[in-house]
């Protein structure tokens, strides 16, 4: 799970560090910003799987609800924050880019402090 885990989080960061340099530059988001947000939602996606096949595998994580919970959550961010994006073609759908990419820092930061408990 560390693997899954370190991956979405820098691919988490590196958008999120990039959401913030338009957000200051006043721009709104690029269609290559929601690309890179479907790398983050592939990894997350990935997450999903490895926890699954762990799972099965007997390893169950200590509170079963808030993993499912945040791994599930973090799924439903992104695809939220470009519909923002493509709706708001303002600065601030660089900073709802921004907040969502932050926001699914701190669930990976959770998910793995449940998984490993």
């Amino acid at each position: 799970m560390l693997p899954t885990v370190l991956i979405t989080s820098v691919l988490a960061a590196a958008l999120g560090l990039w959401a913030a340099w338009y957000a200051v530059r006043d721009r709104p988001v690029l269609f290559k910003q929601l690309v890179g947000a479907g790398a983050v939602e592939a990894a997350l996606l990935a997450q999903v799987v490895v926890a699954l096949v762990a799972g099965a595998g007997g390893h169950v994580p200590s509170e079963p609800w808030t993993f499912w919970g945040y791994l599930v959550t973090a799924l439903f961010l992104l695809p939220v924050a470009a519909v923002w994006a493509m709706a708001d073609r303002t600065r601030t759908s660089s900073v709802a880019l921004l907040v969502v990419c932050v926001a699914i820092l701190a669930m990976q930061a959770r998910v793995w402090q449940v998984w490993t408990a």
